[in-house]
This record gives structure tokens, sequence and C-alpha cells, in this order.
């Protein structure tokens, strides 16, 4: 039996990454860091009020760790795949930039440098030194409720040039970005936040696929992968999830594939793995499995009880120590080639007026990069630009759950009881001040719901309006009461005077090619988003962008 000796703790602790709440250092986390030796922390938007705030709380963050003893820094890490999964930005912290697909839409994988190499700047002013970025992904299935437009695309070789262009950016910022979700979340139309999906792909068809960008991620020295929630049966012959199997992790990753680096798991508190392994069954499996270091993102309780399982699996010897020590001399090349020195992280001081001048350039990126993305899908009787003469209606969806690496984790879609509020969301509320400043008059907003029918008193104000503006989001199969209210609108606008905009994923539009009515997409409900696709609208921009997926009825997803 292993002796649980000081040394073996700090070992332990080496392997976690643990997230925790509050705008400064919560006792929960300065206990792990101190009593557990916790050697990595994930911040959440939950934990970034502004720039200034997370370089105070990242360097609270580690004068803990090295008043703890801890040998190295900590690696702290955040989810900035920017446009929709965006934990640093907001007005106050990183600048909001477009995700994925809209950056494939700009078919320009130097933008995505650019952009990842800037956002990745600001985020190591603020301490940060870890990126859970970018999304490798091939997102085949278009029902796919929760990677979706967080993907490049569904053409492999596409989105491996997006995701080296992103993972170079981060990169040359000084941050270690982490490729994910190893093998490939983009073939299934389940959230792995909810339960299991299991992806029925054999092994040569995931090497045409799914593969096809970490390989070449993997080719071009990628600090990290993380590991994701999904069963491949066909590959594995059992259920397991990936993260958790010895078969994707060791022989998979490590071994047909050659990776060096560090792999992370995608958290552990997701249903996928903890509705059958509990988050503190599924710590101990998974560095089993071969991964270096587990993330738990939320729960105290959690965080100590994988801990804990972890000890007596060590000291049984049912997780061997060994293996763990050579898995540390991964984490440690990551930490001496992106967390630095003492000295470095705990000296360097905050530059409020350069970080401010920063923040001004990168603005004005935003707002190119914005520019490029939007695509027009069609237009087949050329009535754009809309005239900004006269009135306009836009209707936009009610906001509702998207997933959960996306909803806002506050609760602020939903009153205390729990029930969905009917409200547009400060993005449409944005868009349809977007719309007001160009017409230079009041828009009328309407927020439609499912089931909802036309009010009785608005088909006059829409037939008179000299300007249209329909709205879906993820319209395609769950989202199809969208295009229903869609067809009720259609009825009664003059379709010379109407723009149809998917703001999320464009599978909805491309799917139903009978509306005959100009149609655009954003790829995504971000307020710089909504305000370039008004430009588009009203004639004060061209659509400069492509959508770089394929109709939404040629893919089919799996159980």
């Amino acid at each position: 039996m292993v002796e649980l000796t000081e040394e073996v703790k700090r070992e332990i602790g080496q392997h976690f990454v643990f997230g925790f709440h509050g705008y400064t250092a919560s006792d929960d986390i300065k206990t792990l860091i101190r009593d557990y030796y916790l050697g990595n922390v994930i911040l959440m938007k939950r934990n970034v009020q502004n720039i200034e705030q997370v370089h105070a709380l990242t360097r609270e963050l580690q004068q803990i760790a090295k008043d703890a003893g801890h040998e190295r820094p900590l690696m702290i890490g955040t989810d900035q795949e920017n446009g929709l999964v965006s934990a640093f930005s907001s007005s106050e912290s990183g600048t909001q930039f477009p995700g994925a697909m809209a950056l494939a839409a700009s078919g320009s994988p130097a933008l995505a440098e650019e952009i990842s190499a800037a956002s990745g700047k600001e985020m190591r002013l603020a301490g940060i030194n870890w990126v859970y970025s970018p999304v490798a992904d091939v997102n085949s299935d278009p029902r796919n409720p929760v990677i979706g437009v967080r993907s490049f695309g569904d053409d492999p070789q596409e989105v491996a040039r997006y995701a080296k262009a992103v993972s170079r950016g981060i990169t040359s910022a000084g941050l270690a970005p982490s490729a994910k979700h190893f093998p490939g979340h983009g073939n299934t139309h389940i959230d792995s936040h909810l339960s299991l999906p299991r992806i029925l792909v054999d092994k040569a068809g995931l090497a045409q696929t799914e593969l096809v960008p970490f390989k070449e991620l993997i080719d071009n020295d990628v600090a990290s992968i993380m590991t994701g929630h999904m069963a491949l049966p066909l590959v594995t012959n059992d259920d397991v999830p990936c993260s958790l199997s010895k078969v994707i992790t060791t022989d998979l990753l490590r071994g047909e594939l050659g990776f060096q680096g560090v792999v992370v798991t995608d958290c552990l508190e997701m249903d996928a793995v903890a509705q059958s392994y509990g988050s503190e069954g599924g710590a101990v499996l998974s560095l089993q499995a071969g991964a270096d270091v587990v993330m738990i993102c939320h729960r105290y309780d959690r965080h100590v009880g994988a801990l804990k399982a972890t000890y007596v699996a060590v000291q049984q010897d049912i997780l061997s120590l060994d293996m763990l020590r050579a898995s540390r001399a991964r984490i440690n090349a990551m930490k001496e080639a992106f967390a630095g020195s003492w000295d470095e992280v705990l000296t360097t001081s905050f530059h409020r007026d350069h970080v401010s001048a920063l923040k001004r350039e990168h603005e004005l990126l935003s707002r190119r990069a914005y520019a490029a993305t939007i695509a027009k899908i069609r237009d087949p009787h050329g009535v754009l630009p809309l005239s900004k003469t006269g009135s306009a209606v836009l209707f936009t969806p009610r906001m509702e759950s998207i997933n959960l690496a996306v909803d806002d984790a506050e609760g602020k879609l939903r009153d205390k009881e729990g029930r969905l509020r009917n409200t547009a969301g400060p993005s449409y509320e944005a868009f349809a001040g977007s719309v007001a400043r160009a017409l230079g008059s009041p828009v009328q907003h309407v927020v439609y719901a499912p089931g909802d029918e036309l009010p009785a008193d608005l088909p006059p104000t829409v037939r008179n309006a000299q300007s249209v503006i329909f709205a879906t989001r993820n319209g395609y199969e769950r989202g199809v009461w969208q295009v229903e209210f869609l067809y009720k609108v259609l009825k009664i606008a003059d379709a010379r005077k109407m723009v149809l905009v998917t703001t999320c994923a464009p599978y909805d539009i491309l799917y139903w090619e009978d509306i005959d009515v100009p149609c655009i997409a954003t790829f995504e409900f971000t307020v710089p988003a909504l305000s370039a696709a008004t430009a588009v609208i009203y004639g004060e921009a061209e659509a400069q962008g492509t959508v770089p997926v394929r109709s939404g009825a040629s893919a089919v997803g799996n159980q």
C-alpha cells in the first residue's frame, strides 16, 4: 500500500483543474490550493468583472500557491472560444470577437489567427495562461445542440485550417491552447452536458473526418488537447465516455497520433459522466485512462471528493503513482513554457492606459472582423438593401436555453420559479437599437414564442412597414416553431421589403429553400454580429462572408 505523504498529495493536486465562485479568491479555492495543492484553476464568466479585477484575482491565486510551497505557478485557464462562448468578454473585460463558424465564413485563416492573438494578449495581461480553444470538432450533424456554430464547419480540412490558425494565434500571445473535444463531438445531436452521446462511427470513418483537425494540430505541436464525453462503441467496443477510455486517451491519442502534450478532460460534472460514474469516480477513471489533468468546474464537494477518491486509488495502487509522475513531467513542461516564473506572475504590474489603448485597437479589429463574416445566403429578387425611409418591424425569437456552454449561468433567462421569461434578451434588444439608429426612427420590436399567433393589431403595421426583419435562432428541427411563425408573417408582409436573418446555426434557412425572401447569416447572436447585419440590411456594408456548411438535410446524426 502506497503511503499518502505530503509529497504524494502535492503530486495528485497537480493533476486537477477546478473552478470557484466570486471575483476574489473564495475560501474554497484558497483551501484547495493551500491544503490540497491544486495546481490549476479555471475562471468562468462568474469570475470576470473587468481586466484589472481579473489581473488582481490571478495574482492573488498565484500568491496563495507560492505561499503554499508550490514548485511552479498555477496554470489559470478559461473558456474563450470567442463568439457565443466567451467567458472573458464583456464591455469591461475582453473584446468580443467572432466565434468559429463566423470566422470560417470570412474565408480568412489569417484573420482567425490575428483575432486569436489579440484575444490572447488581453487574457495574458490579466494573468490567464491557458485557453480551452480552438474547437476542432467537425460539425457533421446540423442538429448538434452543443457544438454547432462553435465549430468552423463540416469540412475536416477547413476545420483543420482554422483550428491551426487559432492555435497559432493563442500560442503567439504566450498562452497554451487546448484543442477540443477529442476525438470529435460534431457528429451527434445529443448534448453531453445532459447525457452521453453514442457516435456510431468506426475507426476508418473517424480517421477520415473527426481526427483530421486533431492530427494536424498535433503535427503543429498544440500544447494541450481536451478529451470529450462521448461514446464510440464501434472503436472502443463499449460505451465508456472517451474522456475515461484508455483506448481513446492512451492508445489512440498518445500511441497512434503521437501526442506528447497535456491531455485535460472536459468538465466531469457534465451528466455524460456524472450520471453513471460521478465526478469523483470519473476522475480516477480518466487518470487511469491516461489524462494528465481532470477538470471539475463548479462544486467544492465534488472537488474534494475527486481528490480523496484519487488518494484512495493511489494508496491501493489502483492508480499508478509512477504513471502520475510521468504525467507530471508533461504538466511541468507546459507550465515551464506558459506559466513562467514566480517573479513573472507576481511582479507584473497592471498598466491601465496600455490596456485601454489595446482595447481601442482591438475594438476596431472586432468591427472589421464582424463585417467580414456576414454572409448572404440568397436574395432571389435583388431586394437588398432595404429602404431606410419609413417604419420598420423587427421580429426576434424568445430567448431560450441553447446549451450549458452558451447559456447565461446566472439564470437571467428564467424567473425565480425557473420559468422561461418571454424576453428578447440583450443582444436582440441591441439589434433593435442598431436598426433604429440606421433609420433614425424607432422600430417596432416583436418577440415571438412557440405557439404564438400574430397580434390582431399587427398585420396593418407589417403591411405598411418599409422594412421587415425576421430573425431566427437555430430554427432547424427543434426550433421549427420559428419557421412556423415566419410563415404567418410571410402571409402579410411584402417580400420586396423583407429580410430573413439566421442568427445562429444557418441550417434552418439552408434547409427551408422555398422561403422566397432575402436571407443573411450572422452565425451568432452577439451584439456586434447583429450590428454588422444591420449595416448589410440597409446598404451601409456589403455581405462579404460565405456559409461554411452544407444544407441541413444532408447529414444524419446518431443516437
